[in-house]
């Protein structure tokens, strides 16, 4: 099974990374699809760099950075894995992606907002469970733990 997992660099894009490794050590043969996808640049940058090829050199050592500790610690597990970084809206490039790798599922970090956070916000997550065309699993972060 080939799973999609973006990768943001946060701890909750590591923990998806750990779930899917977890399912991999229970059996489950899959390979995972790390994507990283970083702002478009600014007006301000690209008027005052005036390089799009350095923009975007710049844009791929970053998104290489936050792939990273995800890429290690799949590569330490031995497990099949491609990283890409794009550039631009994250859903559509993560879709993108999705069907240009034959991904089979999503596994995503979700912070747990309820539905006002949600309407809010029009997170990443809701969005791309309303339109990949595959199943989409959400890790959640740890409970806190409660004070005593």
């Amino acid at each position: 099974m080939k799973w999609l997992i973006p990768v943001d660099g946060s701890e909750l894009s590591i923990e998806a990374v750990a779930y899917a490794l977890r399912m991999a050590q229970g059996g489950l043969a899959c390979e995972l699809v790390l994507v990283n996808v970083q702002e478009p640049a600014t007006f301000y940058e690209l008027v005052t760099l005036h390089d799009a090829e350095a923009i975007e050199r710049l844009a791929q050592a970053a998104g290489q950075d936050m792939l990273a500790v995800a890429l290690e610690r799949v590569q330490a597990a031995g497990l099949p894995c491609s990283t890409h970084v794009r550039m631009g809206e994250p859903v559509a490039l993560l879709l993108e992606v999705l069907e240009e790798e034959g991904c089979e599922g999503v596994i995503m970090g979700s912070h747990g907002r309820g539905l006002i956070g949600r309407t809010l916000l029009g997170s990443v997550s809701q969005q791309m469970l309303q339109h990949a065309p595959v199943p989409v699993t959400f890790v959640k972060p740890a409970p806190a733990p409660e004070a005593d």
